[in-house]
């Protein structure tokens, strides 16, 4: 046990360290780092192997490797940028080193016959393969070589002004204080392997890597130190879960009960019944709603399984006990189609709807909030304005979150806070399948539902993989879908994210589209058109006025044409899986045959290539998600600006699927019998990053 006499390296500030002063702890402010406990959990990110000469030979693109070689030349070279081109050999090959930034003193050291030795990352470029400002030591031919790392060398996240050197003086320091007071174990032995090392041993490992120790063995999770990290990271953000749930439910929320006469109306003008899927999600949602305390239910379902009405059902019981419901979703087009489904449905019945969007007029707008703020609109439909700070509710009691990993989480704390008590119910849907090992982790404080089940009459999509030189027999294939009466999307994908480029690219689509098959009409949609523009092609393609939609990524939730059948993605190798379904799934939502067809420029990483196989030969998402969190990772799968998984610092819900169940069991153990233990492991990895780690 610590010496509790001796202060905790909790409570040592940062400014106790040598060279932190005020304008360095500023900087470490900035990455939450006040205290020496705070030093020691600043993970490294990754690790540089520098123990040992790679032949140049051996270097490739993407990979970082230390060499030794001799100079050949170096010239300045004078283009879109002036530069410092050295080219260095060793008995094994030729690389380039390059330089953007360089006096004239570099040049002159340089000399041909020169030994340096070299660090860097391998790229592509105009020479080959080149290294970009690499660190680099000249080597002089009366020197003895210096000796190589015993080592690996530890790289920190870190903010401007604070480079890698400092980060080892600071580290070194505060693993001083560690050699004498080791920090808090929170997690009790008896829930700990034997096999792990102490939270002190493990801290000094990850920072200062034990000579010979491979690091395979640090990026694959096996070595015991990351696994006692991880699990402690772990534990660390269940609480912070189980926290959030619990602060949330202990606000009253409105029981809502009825006899459930609204609903029943609703599904009887419905020319189809609801499957069994959807009836038992609505009961499990209705029986939360019934409840004192507030609902935190997550729905699942691929894409066409029937959220939205399974939404609508717990609406009407809401709206039928007097009080207002808002649906909130994460484009306008999809509002649009929201607002048009729940009017049909609810209108009918004397519900008055209404939808809040950037694109009203001043007068509308006015009218609408009026009207929300008074409680004569009792459904309210729209994008993030929803939650504005000009929107005043009368009585909202439950909220609608639809695609919820599209919204930040202060979005979603935003409008929770206007619901009736702070603590409205609230419902999150998704259409992309949670993995069961993120679901464990990342939505511990929701309870979930899973619609398991199409509506009857869906005819499976076939989907197939084609490279772009037969580009002319897809056009053809469209040609003919579109002739027999059905319609088509043609996505155009670029890695550029830029909205403006990918205009550019669709326009440029478009155009040479509408060259080659005169016959059709074609639309186009992207996100630089104003909402309006946008709304009234979809409305165009919506009544089979258009035939071929050539789109951005814009339309990939939620868009509900029947009769598209043919769904072609252009570069469908730079999407991710889920995003390849999501967009899938524009078609395949009526009785007719549908196909989705995979353009792709050869050639294809292996990456690529088991995306795309996976795509062809499933259309389950959940197996789909599973097959994402594998080659993707679970922070990209899940967004990790939106969802608090950037705040991992070593634990990776993909590689670490071993230790969820006893983090959750200890995590759980933990909140029952030690209040403290649980401030103090969630002040220790999430500090400042609480109210984010979901909402």
């Amino acid at each position: 046990m610590p010496d509790t006499t001796i202060s905790r390296l909790s409570d040592q500030s940062v400014n106790t360290l040598k060279g932190v002063g005020p304008a360095v702890a500023d900087k470490l402010a900035k990455l939450k780092i006040r205290s020496l406990q705070d030093v020691l959990f600043h993970l490294p990110i990754r690790y540089e192997d520098r123990t040992r000469i790679t032949p140049i030979g051996h270097m490739r693109p993407g990979f970082s490797g230390l060499i030794e070689a001799s100079v050949h030349d170096a010239q300045v070279q004078f283009g879109k940028r002036r530069s410092l081109r050295v080219r260095v050999s060793d008995p094994s090959g030729l690389i380039t080193l390059r330089f953007y930034h360089f006096g004239a003193n570099l040049r002159a050291q340089l000399l041909p016959g020169t030994t340096i030795r070299a660090w860097g990352e391998a790229r592509r470029g105009a020479s080959g393969l080149e290294i970009y400002h690499p660190e680099m030591k000249i080597i002089s031919s009366s020197d003895v070589a210096p000796p190589l790392d015993d080592r690996l060398s530890p790289i920190y996240g870190t903010t401007d002004g604070l480079h890698q050197a400092t980060w080892k003086k600071l580290t070194d320091q505060a693993l001083r204080h560690l050699q004498s007071q080791a920090v808090d174990e929170l997690i009790p032995s008896d829930y700990l392997s034997s096999e792990l090392p102490s939270l002190s041993s493990a801290l000094m490992m990850i920072h200062r890597p034990e000579p010979g120790m491979p690091l395979s063995s640090f990026v694959d999770g096996t070595h015991p130190a990351v696994q006692r990290l991880a699990l402690e990271e772990l534990v660390a953000h269940h609480l912070s879960l189980i926290n959030l749930r619990q602060t949330y439910r202990e606000r009253a929320s409105i029981p809502i009960l009825t006899d459930g006469a609204l609903a029943a109306s609703l599904l009887a003008q419905l020319p189809f019944k609801p499957t069994e899927a959807q009836t038992r999600v609505s009961g499990e949602i209705a029986n939360d709603l019934a409840r004192p305390e507030a609902m935190l239910r997550l729905v699942q379902g691929d894409v066409g399984s029937g959220k939205t009405l399974v939404a609508a059902c717990a609406a009407a019981h809401v709206i039928e006990r007097g009080y207002q419901v808002v649906i909130m979703a994460p484009t306008e087009i999809l509002a649009e189609q929201h607002y048009q489904s729940f009017r049909e449905w609810f209108e009918p019945l004397g519900v008055q709807v209404s939808w809040l969007v950037s694109k009203l007029s001043a007068k509308q707008k006015r009218d609408t909030l009026a009207g929300i703020e008074t409680g004569a609109i009792q459904l309210i439909v729209g994008t993030h304005a929803v939650f504005q700070n000009d929107v005043n509710y009368s009585n909202l009691a439950f909220v609608v979150i639809d695609e919820q990993h599209r919204f930040g989480v202060d979005q979603r704390l935003a409008l929770r806070n206007k619901g009736v008590n702070g603590a409205p119910h609230q419902l999150v849907m998704t259409a992309t399948p949670i993995p069961r090992t993120l679901a464990m982790t990342a939505y511990a404080d929701l309870d979930v539902s899973v619609i398991d089940e199409l509506p009857p009459g869906r005819t499976p999509i076939q989907t197939v993989v084609i490279s772009n030189s037969r580009r002319d027999d897809v056009v053809e294939r469209v040609r003919a879908n579109c002739l027999q009466g059905r319609q088509a999307y043609w996505v155009c994908t670029l890695i550029d994210e830029s909205e403006a480029v990918e205009a550019e690219a669709a326009e440029e689509i478009a155009q040479s589209l509408t060259a080659v098959l005169p016959e059709l009409s074609i639309g186009l949609v992207h996100g630089r058109l104003k909402a309006d523009e946008k709304a009234d092609i979809m409305q165009r393609f919506n009544q089979n006025e258009i035939h071929l939609l050539v789109a951005t990524t814009v339309i990939e939730v939620g868009v509900n044409v029947p009769n598209a059948t043919v769904m072609v993605i252009e570069n469908a190798e730079r999407l991710g899986l889920a995003q390849l379904h999501q967009l899938r799934g524009r078609v395949g939502r009526g009785s007719d045959e549908s196909y989705c067809v995979l353009l792709y420029s050869p050639p294809l990483s292996n990456t690529a290539k088991s995306r795309l196989s996976t795509m062809r030969e499933t259309t389950d998402g959940f197996l789909i998600a599973e097959r994402d969190l594998e080659l993707r990772g679970a922070g990209e799968l899940l967004g990790t600006r939106q969802t608090g998984d950037a705040a991992f610092k070593i634990a990776r819900l993909d590689r670490d699927q071993l230790l969820l169940a006893t983090a959750k069991y200890v995590a759980e153990s933990l909140y029952q019998d030690n209040k403290p233990a649980v401030r103090e492991l969630i002040h220790r990895w999430l500090a400042g990053k609480e109210k984010f780690a979901n909402a």
